[in-house]
């Protein structure tokens, strides 16, 4: 059984930075890539960020390319997402998730096991 379980979120202000971290159970986490989406109000999830099994590679959504970073430690079983500069437009709950294959994808059905979430909210 693999579980996903994020946690870092919360209220701050724009211009702040966060880190979410996204703990993965299971003796197989290195071989997958991993990514995170979020979901605003209203809105259909998106793509976020993702790393590749290594975490050697990456790619990200335009609109948080220079202010996120996604990383992972393998040892911990970890992937992380740092986010600075943030603005009220990245509001939304994120969520990690493991993807069934070895691309970085970035459609959301790639992607096999999902956190539960955690809120992030960015005030003016």
């Amino acid at each position: 059984q693999v579980q996903l379980v994020e946690s870092g979120g919360g209220l701050v202000q724009a211009g702040d930075s966060l880190r979410l971290s996204c703990v993965v159970s299971g003796r197989t986490f290195s071989r997958y890539a991993m990514g995170w989406f979020r979901q605003a109000p209203g809105k259909e999830r998106e793509f976020v960020a993702a790393v590749s099994w290594s975490g050697g590679n990456t790619n990200y959504a335009d609109s948080v390319k220079g202010r996120f970073t996604a990383s992972r430690d393998n040892a911990k079983n970890t992937v992380y997402l740092q986010m600075n500069s943030l603005k009220p437009e990245d509001t939304a709950v994120y969520y990690c998730a493991r993807s069934a294959g070895p691309n970085r994808s970035v459609y959301w059905y790639d992607y096999d096991y999902w956190g539960q979430g955690t809120q992030v909210t960015v005030s003016s």
